[in-house]
């Protein structure tokens, strides 16, 4: 193939670093403004107990979580300045990608913005979740690919197995990223670096990096693919009609135009024809989400480099004909935006104000009550008899459950406590001398299954968030059993649950 290796635009080092420091500044200031999410305690959990994999997820995500943790404090804070730097990266990344398809200074900083800014990377770079460095691989994945394309120097294909090996590590959707970007490939070209030696050792590299992952899900029998078919069938009609809506507005309507460019642009501009695969992959990745019904926000990443790709043009459009009209037209919809993101998606509305902002985004509510959570739990642990507890067990219905529970289990005098939820079922069921009462937590909608499970259950308790709040866990109801109806280790394949 031929090369590309004119000359690449200066990179726009400080520009694009007042952005980045500014992006650090503001998700520092918030990071601890509400408290953790479910799924950081769960995070917590999981790392506390380091493996290979898990059921819903590999490893990544944990390790940072605890190391995080670890080093910056075991607050929400603390945990969150991983999903910053993330977060910072993946704007770095795109001011890259800008850069790589020709963007100079000014197209480098719009991207760069827009990833800081866009809805949804900013809500998962406020919390840290395994999509926020899901979000940062496939950027990643994308920059090396582009390179790889443009230079046609086959070495790429190191870097970017290395990039999906990493991201394998971390979440497994990043394969479809590879077959989008590999169709995309196919159909468009350019097909040489296909052939290429390079690409086996890249392949090599990524199977290494992922193999661990890979192993320990086969020896539990891939749990991962139980949980993603739970997800389809319980949401894939809802996330199919929602599809191409959230297209829209998950990135920032705003954008909508910018990346749309990008995709013309990729396809039409002579100069980037080395480059058509990007844009091809973005609609040949939405055809497979919406066959296998999976998440809307699953292409977002593809879109944010598709928005670093139309930076160029859009700005171009700024300056022709009425440029103070455009520009000042862009400016207000640009600040309406960003305001629209920053409230969406950062805890900047007082909690008990959080309800029309769960209507577009419901996990800052998932960060809202679990001290109090606990709390709840403690009121029901109290009514079992002291001489009791030493055999008591509290069984909690959900992974946030019980990681609340085990975060600030010292805090109310708890014990350790259990679930059938997730990996929380690898970790074991309590003892079979733990035959004393059962404190309950949630899992009343099937009365009697649950009667079927344990004996003399009552609801001593309904957690209440004192502010109203119509989050998942307001209204949870929690019972006292007079104990397990047989051994634990005999209910524990009753209890587990992958979704």
């Amino acid at each position: 193939m031929d090369a590309h290796t004119d000359p690449l635009p200066r990179l726009a080092l400080g520009p694009v670093g007042v952005v980045v420091a500014v992006q650090i500044a503001v998700l520092t200031a918030l990071s601890g403004r509400y408290g953790f999410h479910r799924d950081e305690l769960y995070f917590l959990a999981a790392g506390a107990r380091p493996d290979w994999g898990y059921v819903d997820q590999p490893p990544i995500t944990p390790v940072l979580a605890h190391l995080s943790a670890t080093v910056f404090g075991d607050t929400p804070s603390g945990v969150r300045v991983a999903a910053t730097l993330i977060g910072a990266a993946t704007a770095i990344v795109v001011a890259l990608v800008a850069r790589e398809l020709g963007g100079g200074r000014g197209a480098q900083v719009l991207s760069a913005v827009a990833a800081a800014l866009s809805s949804f990377v900013l809500a998962v770079s406020h919390m840290l979740s395994t999509t926020t460095v899901d979000v940062l691989m496939w950027t990643v994945i994308g920059f090396f690919a582009l390179r790889l394309l443009r230079t046609g120097d086959g070495r790429w294909w190191i870097a970017v197995g290395a990039a999906v090996g990493v991201g394998l590590e971390n979440k497994w959707l990043v394969l479809l990223l590879v077959a989008a970007l590999g169709i995309a490939l196919l159909v468009t070209g350019p097909r040489e670096v296909l052939r290429s030696g390079w690409l086996a050792a890249g392949v090599v590299v990524a199977a290494v990096l992922a193999a661990p992952t890979v192993l320990w899900q086969a020896a539990h029998g891939f749990p991962l693919l139980t949980v993603a078919s739970g997800i389809s069938e319980d949401d894939g009609a809802e996330n199919r009609i929602l599809f191409v809506p959230m297209q829209l507005v998950y990135v920032s309507p705003v954008l909508v135009p910018v990346w749309l460019a990008g995709i013309v642009r990729l396809w039409r501009d002579p100069a980037l024809r080395w480059a058509r695969a990007l844009a091809v992959s973005y609609p040949v990745l939405c055809v497979g989400l919406l066959v296998l019904g999976g998440k809307p926000y699953y292409s977002v990443p593809l879109l944010v480099l598709l928005t670093a790709a139309g930076a160029e043009p859009a700005l171009r459009w700024l300056d022709r004909g009425r440029r103070t009209v455009r520009r000042s037209v862009a400016a207000v919809l640009a600040v309406v935006a960003a305001a629209i993101s920053v409230v969406i998606g950062l805890p900047v509305l007082p909690a008990a104000d959080l309800g029309p902002v769960l209507a577009m985004n419901r996990e800052p509510g998932e960060q809202v009550g679990w001290p109090e959570f606990a709390h709840t739990v403690s009121l029901a642990w109290k009514q079992i008899p002291v001489e009791q507890r030493g055999t008591a067990t509290i069984f909690t219905s959900s992974y946030g459950q019980a990681g609340a529970v085990e975060r600030y289990r010292e805090e109310y005098g708890l014990p350790q406590p259990h679930s059938g939820h997730m990996s929380y079922a690898d970790w074991g069921p309590p003892p079979d001398t733990m035959t004393g009462p059962v404190v309950l937590v949630g899992g009343f909608e099937d009365i009697s299954e649950t009667q079927r499970l344990f004996t003399g259950c009552r609801v001593v308790a309904v957690h209440d968030n004192g502010i109203g709040l119509d989050n998942e866990e307001q209204g949870t109801p929690i019972a006292l059993c007079s104990g397990p109806a047989a051994p634990w280790s005999q209910l524990w394949p009753d209890l587990r649950r992958f979704y």
